[in-house]
């Protein structure tokens, strides 16, 4: 195998690596600290659409994480886009929240549940039977379905909550349409998310917690990566996938001296 390039940008998940449970890992606070003296461009990303970057910037600082608006990258931000590529002043019937809207809103589409060029779905924490069979009609009706990521469960104090990529599997079971996932593991996300910080794939590292998300992308989208053992994907579980992680660190920690 070639030897890769110097690595020039950094860009890495935010739960199960940087933080777990709305508590820093250890190691994470040193990690942002030398990327923000290094001057490298780097990019905190996140395949919840929930928040926009700014709340997730003042979440993050909250629990001692100083990470810029800028240097933030959500589902919702990768779906809006692919979105504003594809059909621009367009128009969506939208489920989710602030992230999704705002993310929208920001690119000049019309949120509508008249006759609208996509149904958008994200995640929200009070999914509607309502709006589910809105969707269902209008997708029925024509409108193409976008999701912002294939999650099927996301984690909460008491247990699994079923997510964004479980009530798109009720919608397509109900229309027999298929959505696109905007957000990991699809390399776009990664590929959108590089351009906004000027950076190349060849000279770019993601770190993740999931072998079927965040080294997927990282992988497909032609960049170094590191998996950290502190969130999902434990060591026992690596050898399960046909494909593997650059390297394989315990956690953030082990990255600062990288930088």
């Amino acid at each position: 195998m070639a030897d890769r390039k110097p690595i020039e940008s950094w860009l890495t998940d935010m739960d199960g690596v940087l933080i777990h449970e709305g508590v820093p890992i250890p190691g994470a606070d040193a990690f942002i600290k030398k990327l923000r003296e290094s001057g490298k461009p780097f990019l905190v990303l996140t395949n919840n659409s929930i928040y926009t970057a700014r709340d997730l910037h003042a979440r993050l600082r909250r629990m001692g994480l100083d990470v810029p608006v800028e240097n933030i990258w959500t589902s919702a931000l990768a779906t809006a886009q692919f979105l504003d590529d594809q059909r621009p002043d367009g128009s969506a019937y939208v489920i989710g929240e602030a992230g999704l809207t705002t993310a929208l809103h920001d690119i000049g589409y019309v949120l509508t549940d008249h006759d609208p060029d996509y149904v958008v779905l994200g995640e929200t924490r009070t999914y509607s039977f309502e709006a589910m069979t809105k969707a269902v009609r209008l997708i029925n009706d024509g409108a193409r379905f976008i999701a912002t990521n294939p999650d099927e469960t996301g984690p909460s104090a008491e247990g699994a909550l079923p997510a964004t990529g479980a009530v798109a599997a009720l919608i397509t079971k109900a229309t027999g349409k298929k959505p696109y996932f905007a957000g990991k593991p699809n390399p776009l996300m990664m590929r959108t998310g590089l351009n906004t910080i000027g950076a190349h794939s060849e000279t770019s590292a993601m770190i993740g917690d999931r072998m079927d998300t965040d080294v997927l992308a990282g992988l497909e989208a032609g960049m170094q990566t590191f998996l950290v053992l502190t969130g999902l994907t434990t060591q026992a579980e690596i050898e399960k996938y046909p494909y593997r992680p650059s390297t394989i660190v315990d956690s953030i920690a082990d990255l600062v001296e990288r930088i």
